[in-house]
């Protein structure tokens, strides 16, 4: 009887051995990582974080590859016409072969209006590509591009229109803080070398926006320089992204209209890689060459 009781004790026993395990309960929890939306003075944001990828046409790279670029000559003028009254922004998209860009950038709307106009200017127009998105309210809009450099230095212009998660959004995603700028005052905004491009907003209340966006990079070095008239800074705001490969960049911001002109600017990290353009410029700390 003993021995009967304990055999089938151990056959209980080395069943319940190979009894599937139970399963854990599941969750659809998503683990959040608390980042910064400001990383201009976080270091440890590096690749993977919230502002390295793009999505939904933000990505510069995605937006040339799904356009057809258009050759402007040096000299020459390209306009784009929207007659549908429904687009509100466009992309404007500039750059070269890695020769200077110099352009002018003009919105007609109907005879003799011009309520939005820009002159850009960048050394590299390879390195340093031209982002920005202009507003097009009550259409139809003409968009006007002259390459006012010489026949030898030709750029390539994508000009389209932005969509509701488009390259304006991911910029607003990002330049969350504000501050204002009183007329003939500026602000500079100096960046670590692991962020890749910049989001720039610049906007007022409803009153004439005229300001110059630079690009330094040491001491009076202009990579890019963007002057800029907006004829209702709240009706039509400036959005732009700035890319700054390399170490030492600064993103200077100055109101050139009088002191009853103020603008609204914020001026934030827009994509942050690891740094690996900092070699570029032959500038490394604590490793040798």
């Amino acid at each position: 009887m003993k021995f009967s009781a304990a055999l089938s004790l151990l056959a209980v026993t080395g069943a319940s051995a190979f009894a599937p395990a139970a399963k854990a309960p599941s969750t659809t929890q998503l683990a959040m990582s608390d980042y910064r939306t400001s990383v201009r003075d976080n270091v440890d944001v590096g690749v993977g974080g919230p502002l390295a990828g793009a999505m939904g046409g933000r990505d510069l790279a995605d937006i040339w590859d799904n356009s057809s670029p258009v050759i402007v000559q040096g000299g020459s003028l390209r306009t784009w016409s929207f007659a549908n009254p429904s687009i509100e922004s466009v992309q404007v998209l500039l750059k070269t072969e890695g020769r200077p860009l110099d352009a002018d950038v003009e919105l007609w709307q109907g005879p003799d209006n011009t309520p939005h106009k820009m002159r850009v200017y960048v050394e590299d127009g390879a390195l340093r590509t031209f982002n920005a998105v202009i507003g097009t309210p009550r259409g139809p809009n003409t968009v006007a591009i002259r390459n006012i450099g010489q026949l030898e230095f030709p750029l390539d212009a994508v000009v389209r229109p932005d969509r509701d998660d488009g390259l304006a959004a991911g910029i607003a995603s990002v330049a969350t803080r504000s501050e204002t700028i009183q007329g003939g005052a500026l602000r500079t905004y100096p960046f670590n070398p692991t962020v890749d491009s910049v989001a720039i907003i610049l906007k007022t209340d409803g009153r004439p926006l005229n300001a110059r966006i630079e690009l330094l990079q040491g001491p009076n070095n202009n990579k890019q320089v963007v002057e800029l008239y907006t004829e209702d800074g709240l009706d039509r705001p400036f959005f732009a992204i700035v890319e700054t490969p390399g170490s030492g960049n600064v993103v200077r911001v100055v109101n050139t209209a009088p002191v009853e002109f103020p603008l609204y600017a914020s001026v934030d990290a827009y994509r942050v890689g690891g740094g690996g353009d900092w070699a570029d410029d032959g500038l490394m700390i604590g490793r040798a060459f």
